[in-house]
């Protein structure tokens, strides 16, 4: 079996002395969607911000195709292939959709025809500028431009959150395009349950930041009262 693309083993991490992320250890091969859930504060975001660099590591280790990412500066994680979409999107107000999404892009398979095709709202409003956007726009330029970068793996935090119900299927569908058309490698932090693991082929449930538990994203979406027990959500029958 290939290397993994991601490597974590018994990761502490947080925010000065505060350790959030507990003693986490898990791998992401090439192609794979994760679904990373568990209730608010348990350590979900503090993991992806802390892959980026931008959290204090305590502990573990981080390796990314075999390389140490633990030193990495975030700009060298971007370049290696750790896409990265933040809840707060984090678009260029003063730049248009094209220049958002042309400044940083990388040379690989994704281009702006490709992302354009994926998200065709963009294509429309390609000469306006960031702050002129909706807020599920700027979400699908934020996510476009983290593409741009050719990564090998994304991650998404909470990519759905705050939006409204047609704009939510407009991103799960680009998400599911990613993953099942594309190939794309996505850790995805998501409140909306059912469609993060409709999304996803894994799920990693953390509690007090710790794994609590690891398994196929069918399997627990099947299992109402693991989703309940962990997660505190009741999944429709």
């Amino acid at each position: 079996m290939n290397a993994p693309l991601l490597a974590i083993e018994g990761l502490r991490s947080g925010y000065g002395e505060a350790v959030v992320v507990d003693g986490c250890s898990f791998a992401i091969r090439t192609g794979e969607a994760v679904a990373l859930l568990g209730r608010n504060g348990v350590g979900k975001t503090t993991l992806l911000v802390t892959l980026m660099g931008l959290a204090r590591v305590h502990g573990g280790s981080m390796r990314w195709k075999d390389r140490d990412l633990s030193t990495m500066r975030t700009s060298d994680r971007a370049r290696l292939g750790i896409g990265w979409v933040p809840q707060e999107r984090a678009v260029f107000p003063s730049l248009t959709v094209e220049e958002n999404l042309t400044v940083t892009a990388l040379p690989g398979p994704w281009s702006l025809a490709r992302v354009y095709a994926l998200f065709p709202r963009l294509a429309e409003r390609r000469r306006n500028f960031g702050n002129e956007l909706s807020g599920g726009e700027q979400q699908m330029l934020a996510m476009g431009r983290a593409l741009m970068l050719n990564p090998a793996l994304l991650l998404l935090d909470e990519p759905l959150e705050g939006l409204a119900p047609v704009i939510v299927d407009e991103l799960s569908s680009a998400i599911a395009s990613m993953v099942e058309d594309e190939g794309q490698a996505v850790i995805l932090v998501e409140q909306h349950v059912e469609q993060a693991l409709s999304l996803t082929h894994r799920a990693i449930v953390l509690e007090r930041g710790r794994i609590a538990h690891e398994g196929s994203s069918t399997t627990l979406r099947a299992d109402p009262h693991a989703l309940e027990r962990w997660i505190g959500v009741r999944v429709a029958a």
